[in-house]
């Protein structure tokens, strides 16, 4: 057994960014976001991730604009540590040890030194008590220095990030916990508390949810759960405070922002709906139907942009004329994932659950998403405890032309309703359309499905709890189609195909349980409970069982290449067999109580996942080979979810023995909290390191007059000091590359402070000087300059013919006059004959003034 120490796990895209409340920078080009453990930071305009700011080692719980310098920005992690970034170029700048873990931070421009945060209360064992303290940032220079110097402000607050702000100017902070407001003055040293009835005459919920403060007047805005929103005045007095009440949520106000100058109130709830209230009157605007329920509300401090954070875990860019002008989406997740982890064969994205009622393609690589496919064709009610449809399964065919999904809702067995629907893909519109619908197509809920990946027709295998299993054939195509069906898929599937139920079978009555197909598609195995049942899809007869006791089938799957004679099953007795199909006997078995079993459809390997002491261990084997070609424990906490093997777009390289299996596919693991990770080798991922640093350029992008004059010169340099690291000889050519012409000047150009050059304007007029014509010149000169350059080209076109070589009579040229030994060869045989175009731009660059230059390095 080899343990798994070269190979690591590690998150791979796919966190959460709807934690927090994103911040968007001053000149509104970029949005920085909170990811599982990182700081995503995303461009504005086009809505590609631009940088990823790693550092911290656990979850970051907030993130704030640095109020001394725009182009910096502070984040603060539960592992204790607040970072201070430069988000333009991705640099840490500093790091501060508080030692505590901290839920969220918060900044103000008159507290210069200080951030407040959100901690754990250090006496109090209770974990659902914290306290909100001014954390004193050390002016040192060291990269990590502590932060012991806190002081604490308000004691018992929420740990809902939203149910804190800061006041006007800094003058005071509000905080709100349960029924009660708490609002800290610092010039003071006061803190008063308003305290609301638990629910009024009508029997609404009048606990608070969030707060937001005017930026230029002493107001505080507060959402509560009953949907209204109270604006509160004359609060620095305890008993003469008033308020007045705004209401159109019908639920629970999950976000309330100010816009920078205060004209307007930005809030939003489970309804989707971002409304725009203006201040002091109760006009509002509304942006509707916007997706999942809204979490978090920002605005860039020039007001020109809004976001918003959603329950499906994306981000919406809201112009201030309230117009969606950009979607950054994540991977979206839900409550679960009902379906397996699916890999497109087109677009090799992953396939799962994302919104209610459709799927997601989700690309791995660059950690977005595709596109959503709308599977129930149905508008999504927000409302707890409506009973609405959800896509349970799905799967693939092997060339992704056919897309097999089931949907149903019920959550009583007496009101199941589910149907079948089959997709074809479309060619022209480069996604899938629904081709075929059947509502009955089994009397109880369908609990597999799998499509048969070799034969002529394209047939998928159903099982029920009514007993039985269906195949279904597709029918009626078109000739056009099965050609492109012959050429590997490419072509789009015709309106003329149709399904149809081909065969139904049972085993003695038993309830069919999983199924799956050989790698040629010659064997069908179902399981039925202890037994396990192998048909031939060609006749449908009953080829054999395969039955060993105790404890029903959990998971089968076959052995794929040099392993296809092999059956892999496992039981709910923590059995796992290994079945050969050739002698119809029991190869091996041994006791692991394997939950997942997944083969690797590029290679022999199969991957198991065991559960074992509140954790899921990872095993790699072949089935002939009953020892692990790897394992790893504890891949991750608690049961796992879901994992899938993904092809990789260029196999590796260099692989150490004990990860050969990663050479040819990726292994991507959900687990049981909704994370998506992934296996990696340690060379892979220094090596994605490495290229995540380098400077990306765009070769259709022409190239300026300094990369001329100094950027090949820069990597012939570079490549010479490669060779000598390498110890190789350096070639000839690069030691006699001379050093271009003005290269001494740029580099000084280059190279010199700014405040010690010349004016620009001083430079610029060199340039144009050198480049225009004498005032002097007339008309007359400039004919008579071009006729002679012409006759000039006439001349040497026609000096050059003459000194061609006369050819012999057999059509070859002669030896050319001066010429030495064969072994030295002509002159003529190193030397390239130039066109005409290019003798004319040779000529024309040499008449090029490059005076400005040496003006220049003598000024």
């Amino acid at each position: 057994m080899v343990e798994g120490s070269e190979i690591r796990v590690v998150r791979c895209g796919g966190s959460k960014i709807n934690t927090r409340a994103p911040i968007i920078t001053v000149d509104s080009r970029f949005l920085l976001c909170v990811s599982g453990d990182l700081v995503k930071v995303y461009s504005t305009k086009t809505e590609e991730l631009v940088r990823v700011l790693e550092g911290h080692t656990n979850q970051v719980t907030g993130i704030a604009l640095n109020p001394a310098n725009h182009l910096q920005a502070y984040s603060c992690s539960a592992d204790g540590t607040i970072m201070l970034w430069d988000f333009t170029d991705g640099i840490l700048i500093k790091t501060f040890v508080v030692s505590y873990p901290i839920l969220s931070l918060y900044v103000s421009q008159k507290h210069k030194g200080v951030i407040f945060a959100i901690i754990p209360m250090a006496n109090r064992t209770d974990t659902e008590c914290y306290q909100l303290v001014a954390v004193h940032l050390p002016q040192a220079v060291e990269a990590e220095v502590d932060a012991p110097d806190l002081s604490a402000v308000v004691t018992d607050v929420s740990a809902n990030p939203r149910a804190t702000a800061v006041g006007r100017e800094g003058e005071y902070l509000v905080s709100a916990k349960g029924l009660m407001l708490s609002v800290h003055f610092f010039r003071k040293q006061k803190t008063y508390s308003f305290t609301l009835k638990a629910s009024d005459k009508k029997g609404a919920k009048n606990g608070f949810s969030c707060v937001a403060c005017h930026p230029k007047e002493d107001c505080i805005a507060t959402g509560h759960e009953d949907g209204k929103i109270r604006l509160w005045r004359n609060f620095n007095h305890k008993k003469e405070y008033t308020y007045t009440t705004l209401h159109w949520h019908h639920n629970v106000v999950n976000s309330l922002c100010f816009t920078p100058e205060g004209t307007n109130l930005l809030s939003g709830g489970v309804e989707s709906v971002l409304l725009q209230w203006q201040y002091g009157d109760s006009k509002k605007a509304m942006l509707p139907r916007l997706g999942g329920a809204i979490t978090h509300i920002s605005v860039s401090p020039d007001g020109t942009l809004y976001s918003t954070c959603h329950s499906d875990n994306k981000i919406t860019l809201i112009q201030s004329s309230i117009k969606v002008c950009g979607i950054i989406q994540g991977l979206v997740k839900g409550d679960g994932v009902r379906t397996d982890l699916l890999i497109d064969p087109r677009t090799k994205a992953l396939v799962l659950n994302g919104k209610p009622g459709h799927l997601q393609f989700y690309n791995l690589k660059r950690d977005r998403q595709l596109y959503n496919l709308d599977i129930v064709q149905q508008e999504y009610i927000y409302e707890e405890g409506l009973d609405q449809y959800e896509v349970v399964m799905a799967a693939f065919d092997c060339t992704g032309s056919w897309l097999a999904t089931v949907e149903e809702r019920g959550l009583k067995p007496a009101d199941l309703d589910f149907s079948l629907k089959l997709w074809a893909y479309e060619k022209k519109t480069q996604s899938f359309s629904l081709n075929t619908t059947v509502a009955a197509a089994h009397n109880d809920r369908i609990r597999c499905l799998c499509f048969c990946p070799g034969g002529e027709t394209t047939m998928l295998v159903t099982t029920s709890k009514d007993g039985h299993f269906k195949a279904w054939l597709l029918g009626g195509e078109s000739d056009g189609q099965k050609e492109d069906e012959g050429g590997k898929g490419e072509g789009d599937c015709g309106d003329a195909a149709s399904w149809s139920c081909d065969f139904v079978g049972s085993y003695h009555s038993l309830q069919p349980g999983r199924s799956c197909f050989a790698a040629d598609g010659s064997l069908l195995a179902v399981s039925f409970g202890e037994v396990i049942a192998l048909w031939s899809p060609e006749t449908w007869e009953l080829l054999t069982t395969l039955c060993l006791p105790p404890g029903d089938i959990r998971d089968l799957c076959f052995g794929n290449q040099s392993c296809s004679k092999y059956l892999l099953s496992t039981t709910t007795k923590n059995m796992l067999c290994c079945w050969n199909l050739l002698t119809c006997s029991l190869e091996w078995s041994t006791a692991v109580d394997v939950m997942l079993l997944k083969p690797d459809p590029l290679s022999e390997n199969v991957a198991a996942f065991a559960k074992q002491d509140g954790r899921t261990d990872l095993f790699v084997f072949k089935p002939s080979e009953p020892r692990p070609l790897f394992t790893q424990k504890a891949v991750c906490e608690g049961e796992l979810s879901r994992a899938v093997f993904a092809p990789r777009s260029q196999p590796l390289d260099s692989c150490e023995e004990s990860s050969q299996w990663l050479n040819r596919s990726e292994l991507y693991i959900l687990t049981e909290s909704m994370d998506l990770l992934t296996l990696c080798t340690k060379s892979e991922e220094d090596k994605m390191a490495a290229l995540s640093k380098q400077l990306v350029v765009d070769k259709s992008v022409a190239p300026t007059p300094f990369y001329l004059l100094l950027g090949k010169h820069r990597q012939q340099q570079q490549q010479q000091q490669q060779e000598k690291l390498d110890g190789s000889v350096p070639s000839r050519a690069a030691e006699r590359t001379p050093l271009p012409q003005g290269s001494v000047a740029i580099r000084e150009l280059l190279h010199t402070p700014a405040h010690v050059l010349p004016a620009a304007s001083f430079l610029c007029s060199m340039l144009v000087s050198s480049l225009l014509i004498s005032a002097s010149d007339n008309r007359g000169t400039d004919c008579a300059g071009t006729d002679e350059e012409m006759d000039s080209e006439r001349e040497e076109d026609d000096s050059s013919e003459g000194e061609q070589e006369p050819e012999s009579r057999d059509g070859q040229r002669g030896p050319s006059v001066g010429a030495g030994d064969g072994a030295q060869g002509s002159v003529t045989d190193h030397v390239p004959k130039l066109s005409r175009a290019q003798e004319r731009e040779l000529r024309r660059v040499r008449r090029t003034d490059y005076s400005w230059l040496s003006s220049l390095a003598e000024a």
